[in-house]
């Protein structure tokens, strides 16, 4: 650790780009697939038990009435993105084919991701509680409003069915351990503020398996040899120039509203994430029989760039808090907070 902190290196960025590669070169496919897959989901479950075993009923609680962070998180999610992807598919008509530049418009339609975002969020001091709800209901929401914009704003090859799989995943993997959380918090809550870096191996483990396995089945299906390096260097390009500008408009939206520092970070982490997991089947469904493989390349790679800007984006929010800016009561859980989705 004292040979990256002199060379400036993260390691978490580190162990985020090692995954990336290991899913190039190395990916798991068949039973091992299935069995990585099983373990990934265990993990982010494991995850929210903890944040459900950390978060006391009043703190969730004054997550879920926090209004008008989660109309502004939604806001950037399903209003500010769709209208940069429409910018993108006008603008970008001589500079890529048909099928990436519908997949840059998909990418911006899908919600946010639940477990990174809050993981982030968590690292980065913000509020933690009111990240759960954006993100969860982002995530819901999604399963409407993602099919619904596809339809009003692109062209697919067959009718939206859009089940409620999704929401019934969400409430399984995500919500249910949480509530199992809650209720074993007087049990073990006190023990795990004991084990802190307990939850910052799960956060980081957590994350780390999700990009390995997202990176591994995009090999194994081909994606990488279907594009050409130099579109997939250009799609590359335009994903970290509509992050930057996402990112950008969040921070200022943020700040306009005359958020708090830990409010702020979740209208960074939350609103400006894009969810492979739920994008790849939707896209799966949507586009039947296209060329689903290209269309999805740009949420893949957009997802990479998301969390490596992101892994080194919020330690330094972190260090705010440590410089003096007050943080709200209710951000005040350090789930991982001294770590680095």
């Amino acid at each position: 650790m004292k040979v990256l902190s002199k060379f400036h290196l993260d390691g978490f960025i580190l162990g985020l780009l090692t995954m990336v590669l290991l899913g190039a070169v190395v990916p798991v496919s068949g039973s091992a697939a299935d069995i990585f897959g099983w373990i990934t989901k265990a993990a982010i479950a494991l995850l929210f038990l903890l944040y459900g075993t950390r978060l006391s009923p009043g703190e969730a609680w004054a997550g879920l009435k926090h209004w008008r962070l989660h109309l502004t998180v939604l806001s950037v999610t399903f209003l500010i993105f769709p209208l940069l992807g429409l910018g993108i598919w006008f603008l970008g008509r001589d500079l890529l084919p048909a099928d990436l530049r519908t997949g840059v418009l998909f990418l911006c339609l899908v919600p946010s991701t639940v477990q990174s975002s809050i993981a982030f969020t968590s690292i980065a001091r913000g509020n933690v509680a009111a990240a759960m709800v954006s993100a969860s209901a982002s995530n819901v929401l999604g399963v409407l409003l993602t099919p619904l914009l596809v339809v009003l704003l692109m062209t697919t090859g067959g009718g939206v069915r859009i089940g409620a799989g999704a929401i019934l995943a969400i409430m399984t993997q995500l919500l249910l351990p949480f509530l199992i959380g809650q209720l074993l918090r007087p049990v073990i809550g006190g023990w795990l503020t004991r084990h802190q870096p307990l939850v910052r191996y799960v956060d980081r483990g957590s994350v780390l398996l999700v990009v390995y396995t997202a990176f591994s089945a995009g090999t194994v299906q081909g994606i990488w040899r279907a594009v050409p390096p130099i579109r997939i260097a250009e799609v590359a390009v335009i994903c970290a120039v509509l992050l930057a500008a996402v990112l950008a408009i969040s921070g200022g939206v943020g700040r306009l509203l005359h958020f708090a520092l830990a409010d702020r970070i979740v209208i960074t982490f939350a609103g400006s994430k894009k969810s492979l997991a739920s994008g790849l089947p939707m896209a799966a469904v949507l586009f039947a029989g296209q060329q689903t493989a290209l269309i999805v390349l740009p949420l893949m790679i957009f997802h990479q760039i998301q969390l490596i800007v992101c892994a080194f984006l919020a330690p330094r929010f972190a260090r705010k808090h440590a410089e003096g800016e007050p943080v709200p009561p209710v951000s005040t859980v350090p789930i991982a907070a001294t770590s680095a989705r």
